[in-house]
């Protein structure tokens, strides 16, 4: 496939919605013109940093700017459908994509300001995490495995647990200063404690294991 395979169905698609369409117009791939109204559409087989520095180029000439791809199949296809979607939301660019067996072309999203939604439960997250988190033990960027504050909680449970053999969550709490030592211990994220008794637990031998590295 070449990316000029995308243009016969995009321009069938501007033409049915009024615009009078021409290829390769100086720099830009298609240019559409409906009256006053113009649009452009830059082309590509596939998703790109290319095809997104394409279309800020051409919001210089032309504020109703388009990115086109073709569509591909499957779950990770549309995983970077719905990422570079938002990417485009953000650029101020539209998106659209051609199935290329029948012609259809959809639009994703149009040009226009970007006005992102702030969710509240998410900012609060994060702002609970930094400050449980006991200094700074990550690198960043790095993937896999994270110290979170909620590990380093268990581990502190864990710890106590180690010198006290077993105890009763409240006693855990005090000691360590981890409010939640009673729910950590009850939920059992990573399998270091066990129920002794209703609210008094001890290690496991994975958390003896993680108490004796620490």
């Amino acid at each position: 496939m070449k990316e000029s395979d995308l243009y016969p169905p995009v321009k069938t698609h501007l033409e049915a919605l009024g615009f009078d369409v021409k290829a390769e117009i100086g720099a830009a791939d298609v240019v559409g013109l409906r009256g006053d109204d113009m649009v452009v559409v830059e082309l590509k087989r596939g998703f790109s940093l290319a095809l997104f520095h394409q279309g800020i180029a051409r919001l210089a000439v032309c504020d109703c700017v388009y990115v086109c791809v073709a569509r591909g199949k499957g779950r990770p296809w549309l995983k970077s459908l719905r990422e570079n979607v938002k990417l485009a939301r953000r650029l101020g660019l539209g998106l659209m994509s051609v199935r290329m067996e029948t012609g259809l072309v959809e639009i994703h999203c149009d040009p226009g300001p970007y006005a992102p939604r702030k969710v509240a439960r998410r900012k609060r997250a994060m702002l609970r995490e930094f400050e449980r988190r006991e200094g700074d033990p990550n690198l960043g960027g790095i993937r896999g495995a994270r110290v979170t504050a909620y590990r380093q909680e268990a581990t502190l449970c864990a710890e106590f647990l180690a010198l006290a053999g077993e105890a009763r969550g409240a006693e855990v709490a005090k000691s360590t200063g981890v409010a939640r030592a009673t729910t950590i211990m009850r939920d059992n994220h990573y399998g270091w404690f066990e129920k002794v008794t209703i609210g008094t637990y001890r290690l496991s031998d994975a958390g003896r294991s993680v108490a004796s590295a620490g």
